[in-house]
C-alpha cells in the first residue's frame, strides 16, 4: 500500500536585521513574512512542513554580542503557540527551529515538533556546536544538545531532525535510522564558500546509507550588518537511494513542496541491507576518543 507524503521546505531572507530594529521587532518581522508561506503550504496540502535553522532571526553567530541571547525564548512560548495554531488550522505537522532559552543563562539551537493537531510532540537541540572563524562562533550562543537523536511519530510519518553542522557527522546521521526515521530534516544557514560543495553530497549519503528520505533547508539572501557571505538556498529533497529529486533556488524566497512515497524505503533497503550487515561489534574506536 502507498504512503504518500506531501512536504514542504522553506527558504527565506530576512526581511531587517541588526542595527535596523530591536531584536523583538526582526523577530516579529521575520514570522510575519514566513507565515504567508505556512499558510500557502496548508492550502496546497503539505502534511509535513519544516522551516530554516533559527527561522525566526538572522543567523547572528558571526558576531560575538550577548545582546542576541535577548532572541532565546522557552517551549513552548509566543512563537510555538503562533505555530500551533497554523498546524492545527491545517492539519499540518510543522518543524519549528529556533533560539531556546531552557533557563536563564542556559540556550540551545532547537527545533520543536508540533503534530498535525497543534501538540508538541519534543524537540531535538543541536548536538554538534562548531566554533569556526571567521563567521561561526556558535559556541557563545549554544550549550551542545542533551536529548540525543529522537524520533518523532507524527500523524504522516516518522520524523528526525538534524541542524545545519550536524549533517558533517555521519554518527548521529545512522542513529535517526537505527530509532526509526523515515524523514530526517536538516535545517541550516550556511553561506557560499569551503563547505558549499558537501551541500549536495553529505545529505544523500546520509539519505542513501541509512535508507530514509531527506529534507535539507538553507536560507538565502546577504545578512547584514555581518555580512559573511551568500546564504545560497538549494534547498532540496533526497530520497533513498540519494537522489535529488525536488530542489529550490539559490536566490529567492520559496516554498519548495514535493510528493513522495514512504514505501521507497522498503524497497530500498529490501536490496541494499545496510542494517543488516552492519557490525557495531566492531566499532568501538568511534567511542574510544
Amino acid at each position: 500500500m502507498a504512503r504518500k507524503i506531501k512536504s514542504g521546505l522553506i527558504q527565506m531572507s530576512v526581511p531587517i536585521s541588526e542595527g535596523e530594529g530591536s531584536i523583538a521587532e526582526i523577530k516579529e518581522a521575520m514570522i510575519n513574512k514566513h507565515i504567508p508561506f505556512i499558510e500557502s503550504a496548508g492550502k496546497q496540502g503539505v502534511q509535513i512542513l519544516c522551516l530554516q535553522e533559527i527561522f525566526n532571526g538572522p543567523y547572528f553567530c558571526p558576531g560575538q554580542s550577548n545582546e542576541w541571547y535577548k532572541a532565546a525564548e522557552p517551549i513552548p512560548g509566543k512563537t510555538t503557540e503562533i505555530m500551533q495554531g497554523l498546524a492545527k488550522k491545517y492539519a499540518m505537522v510543522i518543524i519549528v527551529p529556533l533560539y531556546e532559552q531552557e533557563m536563564p543563562g542556559v540556550f540551545y539551537n532547537t527545533a520543536v515538533v508540533i503534530d498535525a493537531d497543534g501538540t508538541i510532540l519534543g524537540k531535538y537541540r543541536k548536538n554538534h556546536i562548531p566554533h569556526v572563524a571567521p563567521g561561526f562562533y556558535e559556541k557563545y550562543f549554544f550549550k551542545p544538545g542533551n536529548l540525543g537523536y529522537p524520533v518523532f511519530q507524527t500523524k504522516y510519518a516518522k520524523v528526525g531532525v538534524y541542524i545545519c553542522y550536524d549533517r558533517h557527522f555521519p554518527e548521529g546521521a545512522r542513529e535517526l535510522g537505527l530509532n526509526g526515521a523515515e524523514i530526517v530534516y536538516n535545517p541550516s544557514a550556511t553561506v557560499a564558500g569551503l563547505s558549499q560543495y558537501l551541500w549536495k553530497l553529505e545529505q544523500p549519503a546520509h539519505a542513501a546509507a541509512n535508507g530514509y528520505f531527506m529534507g535539507c533547508i538553507n536560507r538565502v539572501g546577504v545578512e547584514k550588518p555581518w555580512n559573511i557571505g551568500k546564504f545560497y538556498g538549494s534547498s532540496y529533497f533526497v530520497d533513498p537511494r540519494g537522489l535529488i529529486f525536488s530542489q529550490a533556488s539559490e536566490e529567492n524566497d520559496e516554498l519548495l513542496v514535493a510528493d513522495f512515497d514512504l514505501e521507497l524505503i522498503d524497497e530500498v533497503r529490501s536490496v541494499w541491507q545496510f542494517y543488516r550487515d552492519r557490525r557495531p561489534e566492531t566499532y568501538k574506536r568511534i567511542t574510544e576518543f
